[in-house]
């Protein structure tokens, strides 16, 4: 007579099921791994790096001119780009404008962007080594002591903290809405992570730890759910993720705000996706 398998734990359930639905939304089509480069556009029409036609602003508008000889079309509704062509974004916004190559004209698509109100192109290539060879973000093994139950305390209004981003000439702006206040394993003082508010009432946070450089990225995030109505909140660290950042060069994202760093190892979630990551542009 055989023993009955022991039950799963339901908690590491969940996160197996999370970072299988974390590993296929990196592997999407024209997602962050298939980033190929990121080039501010000039204020005549100039030729850039890997997309024919020629690129301008005047810095409200965005133009492209291209022959049908460049075998640019539209992303949406797939229209040849023959003339001139433009676009106009609010600054943060982006839009997927137009692509090219392979054997259905769709190999690379182009992403229009405004940042740091300019604009800039950035390009997204299915074949790129990075995207093809994925196989899954690394992680440290699930760590059940490192489900930390938190307090958020709100701030009276949202506080706008001015932050750097992964990009040297793009500055961002971390909306702060309070403060997640807990105790990591082991430590008697309490640390404090400035928060921000996602859909829905949820709260995420950046942060530095003593793991970054070493086995993790420069920084990760960490969602929880909205506040329960005594305020608390469930940090799990495993969920910690890496931002677009940690796999490509051509990510502006944001860094965490000044005291968002942990005195701590944070040996959870997804560590560095790349074996040297002192090697790696950024």
């Amino acid at each position: 007579m055989t023993k009955d398998a022991p039950p799963a734990d339901p908690q590491l359930a969940r996160w197996q099921r999370f970072r299988k639905s974390r590993n296929e939304a990196l592997a999407s089509d024209y997602g962050w791994l298939t980033l190929t480069s990121f080039q501010w556009l000039a204020d005549s029409p100039a030729a850039v790096e890997l997309v024919p036609g020629l690129w301008s602003t005047d810095g409200t508008t965005a133009f492209l001119t291209a022959a049908a000889s460049d075998g640019l079309t539209l992303v949406d509704g797939g229209a040849p780009v023959e003339g001139t062509i433009s676009a106009e974004l609010a600054n943060e916004d982006s839009l997927m404008w137009v692509q090219f190559g392979g054997a259905d004209g769709r190999q690379v698509v182009v992403e229009l962007a405004m940042r740091a109100n300019k604009y800039a192109i950035r390009t997204r290539d299915s074949a790129s080594p990075v995207f093809t060879g994925f196989d899954g973000a690394p992680t440290f093994d699930y760590r059940p002591d490192l489900v930390i139950e938190a307090r958020f305390i709100p701030y009276p209004e949202p506080v706008e903290v001015p932050i750097g981003t992964a990009n040297p000439l793009v500055d961002g702006v971390h909306r702060s809405v309070g403060e997640l206040v807990f105790r990591l394993p082991g430590q008697e003082h309490e640390c404090r992570l400035q928060a921000e508010e996602e859909k829905l009432g949820a709260l995420m946070v950046t942060f530095h730890d003593e793991t970054n450089r070493l086995t993790t990225d420069e920084w990760r995030k960490v969602s929880t759910a909205r506040p329960r109505p005594d305020g608390t909140v469930i940090l799990d660290f495993n969920r910690a993720i890496n931002y677009p950042s940690a796999f490509t060069p051509y990510g502006t994202c944001p860094m965490p705000v000044k005291n968002n760093s942990l005195d701590y190892r944070i040996e959870a979630g997804e560590k560095q996706p790349f074996a040297e990551p002192d090697t790696q542009p950024r």
